[in-house]
């Protein structure tokens, strides 16, 4: 059933007001528009120069801070405004506790724009938008940061802060796999909790424990559609998630509560966002790789041949700089069958131009998500084909792996299902559901030993040594998240 929207009965009638009261602010500009255009030209020579003189000060308080060691936290400086987004944030949690619509608010785009995703009301695959943070130099408190261009209570631009990518994370169950996918390019996370539904859900926990195999250490709480329920069960909610939380890595991470679907105490939540996940430290430097997160044809059918566009890679660069002009390898590659053995065939292309932020530039660094158009055949990239494979420099890339030996690490119970059973430990011919660097295989169990395994896989992975994995068992009639695995020699 496609996803209901709500109405304005449902919510409080300060969780109206609040969600009008931006629009209320903007009334002001119309006026300042009709009092510049009435200004009188300087037509005398005099006049000018006294206009130039006037001027001059606010022209050079306007240059932005260009001093080294600047950061997003130094609210006092101009930072200069970039194209290429920071960090990637992800946002997690069960199905239908409002991650696209938070992006949408956050963003102004509706992730979810898939055929089955719009007819089934659920985020299917990986969404990405991106946002710009920024404060208002006049306003006090949490009320300077906003998303908007401009303060509509001062009636002044607002300060750039950082460039934000976010993903949209599914929260079916059925869909972990995407998810785990997803987390692989996370710098940080959202997880959103719904006030109107006990805590913690099925996929609460099994995001949260996806999260923590991933590495991700900072994450932010959302207590969202707190405008649905009476304050007494929104603080019930609360301490239903503190005591979630207790004795996880997150157990000191905030709770913000907010209304998505009215953007009620969105400006809370991006200081909450600036104060607690910060942008990492990356090496620009080092050999370029790019984790393929999509990869689709842009074509329109009937395209004459002439006019045909090559192929789209997006996804986030880890490390190292890609330019257009780059010759690049792709790992994996194409996968065939050959003498009756799987192989993998490295695809070489080149970048014919690259996007990041909505703005097509030169060269692309680490940071937020990126594409790039390559001159590949259309037919190579529809429909997310190359999804999971690694882009770099000829010869540069991870290895191919058919089998991997694996140093196992389980958890101490099964996530994700309402009856939490004990993880069993692997058994001989077992198939387990692996993800690494984005990239999802099947691995049959041929090899056991103490806390180690040998397995062959259906499709090959690119990967490093020491690269983590993850690991799923198929428990009923979906794969269940079971721990994770070290690839060793």
């Amino acid at each position: 059933m496609p996803r209901k929207k709500k109405t304005d009965e449902e919510a409080t009638p300060e969780a109206i007001e609040a969600a009008e009261s931006p629009a209320k602010k903007k009334r002001g500009r119309p006026k300042k528009v009709e009092a510049a255009a009435k200004e009188p030209e300087a037509n005398d020579e005099k006049v000018k120069a006294e206009k130039v003189k006037e001027d001059k000060p606010k022209r050079e308080k306007a240059k932005p801070d260009l001093a080294a060691g600047a950061t997003h936290k130094e609210e006092e400086k101009d930072i200069p405004e970039t194209v290429q987004p920071a960090i990637n944030i992800g946002l997690v949690g069960h199905v239908d506790h409002g991650k696209t619509t938070l992006t949408e608010k956050l963003t102004g785009k509706w992730t979810d724009t898939h055929s089955e995703e719009i007819k089934r009301g659920i985020t299917i695959r990986l969404g990405y938008a991106d946002s710009v943070f920024r404060k208002c130099p006049l306003c006090k408190g949490v009320e300077a940061y906003t998303t908007q261009p401009s303060c509509g209570k001062h009636n002044v631009p607002t300060k750039f802060i950082r460039k934000v990518s976010f993903v949209d994370a599914p929260g079916h169950e059925s869909l972990m796999a995407t998810m785990l996918s997803g987390a692989t390019i996370m710098d940080g996370a959202l997880l959103l909790v719904a006030a109107n539904e006990p805590c913690p859900q099925p996929q609460t926990k099994e995001h949260l424990v996806a999260l923590k195999i991933a590495g991700i250490k900072h994450v932010v709480i959302v207590q969202n559609k707190v405008d649905l329920i009476p304050k007494e069960r929104v603080m019930k909610n609360y301490q239903e998630i503190k005591a979630f939380l207790k004795g996880t890595d997150y157990e000191k991470a905030p709770i913000i509560p907010i209304s998505a679907q009215h953007g009620v105490n969105v400006d809370v939540l991006i200081k909450a966002i600036e104060d607690n996940i910060p942008t990492p430290v990356r090496d620009p430097n080092a050999e370029p790789l790019l984790i393929v997160a999509r990869s689709f044809d842009i074509n329109k059918p009937g395209m004459k041949p002439e006019k045909l566009s090559g192929g789209i890679l997006g996804g986030a660069i880890v490390r190292g700089k890609l330019r257009v002009g780059d010759r690049i390898e792709i790992r994996p590659g194409r996968v065939v069958e050959e003498m009756n053995k799987t192989v993998a065939k490295p695809i070489f292309t080149t970048i014919v131009s690259a996007m990041t932020g909505g703005v097509s530039v030169n060269e692309l660094g680490p940071g937020g998500s990126v594409a790039v158009q390559t001159t590949l055949d259309p037919s190579v990239v529809h429909s997310d084909s190359l999804t999971g494979n690694l882009v770099g420099i000829p010869g540069k890339l991870p290895q191919v792996w058919y089998e991997l030996h694996l140093e196992v690490h389980l958890l101490e119970r099964v996530v994700g299902s309402q009856d939490e059973q004990a993880v069993e430990p692997i058994k001989m011919n077992e198939s387990l559901l692996l993800n690494v660097n984005g990239e999802k295989s099947i691995g049959f169990v041929y090899e056991l030993g103490k806390n180690m395994v040998r397995c062959k896989l259906k499709l090959p992975l690119c990967a490093d040594l020491g690269d983590k994995v993850t690991l799923s068992r198929k428990i009923g009639t979906r794969f269940r998240l079971i721990g994770y695995a070290l690839i060793k020699e």
